[in-house]
């Protein structure tokens, strides 16, 4: 059986966007696997995940680093020391910095619960749709570059806000399309369907 496209997936917290992922791999067909749960600190639910799944754990903790570029450093080490070729942003609460585009280029992926441009570089985005009033808010894969949450978007879907939503009961609808959308974006990337043109993603064969 071909060896399937490695993936190295960033946690900072419960991590059920990771659980996503890994269910998603337990399919021979799925493209991808997780050869690495890196985290910035220990003691989180995302690493039981990783290895409730038999999945390597590393943390990389952000206390033991001086400043951003050794920590991106780090976390490259990690990710290259276990044959990761692409790095999956899953609720990972630090901001890399340009080591990680230069190394990874466009193999770096992150999910954000708005439909980016709007309300990026939060981690309130759920709060601030409800608090601006608007009628749709979504979710957004995307790749990542130097600029934060402006990298180009590989998929989007749109979530309307109900009356009486707060942030839990729209949070709980978000995680469900972002469940099955980071898989489906993750194996297009595997598959090598996606193509970058500037600011934009197109898919092969869809």
């Amino acid at each position: 059986m071909p060896t399937r496209y490695p993936l190295a997936v960033l946690v900072s917290g419960s991590g059920t966007n990771l659980q996503a992922i890994l269910d998603a791999t337990e399919s021979p067909a799925y493209p991808a696997e997780v050869v690495v749960v890196i985290s910035d600190r220990d003691g989180i639910l995302a690493q039981e995940r990783a290895r409730s799944a038999g999945v390597a754990t590393e943390v990389v903790a952000w206390s033991e680093h001086r400043e951003r570029t050794l920590f991106t450093k780090a976390v490259c080490e990690a990710a290259v020391t276990h044959g990761a070729e692409t790095l999956v942003l899953a609720g990972f609460m630090r901001i890399l910095g340009s080591e990680a585009v230069e190394r990874f280029p466009h193999r770096i992926v992150n999910i954000h619960p708005s439909l980016l441009p709007a309300f990026p570089g939060t981690i309130r985005a759920v709060d601030e749709a409800l608090e601006h009033g608007v009628k749709v808010t979504g979710v957004t894969v995307h790749f990542v570059n130097e600029a934060v949450d402006q990298g180009p978007i590989i998929s989007q879907e749109a979530i309307a806000i109900e009356p009486g939503d707060d942030a839990a009961s729209l949070h709980a609808r978000i995680q469900q399309v972002e469940h099955r959308l980071y898989p489906e974006a993750i194996a297009a990337l595997a598959e090598g369907r996606l193509v970058v043109r500037g600011n934009h993603v197109d898919w092969r064969g869809r």
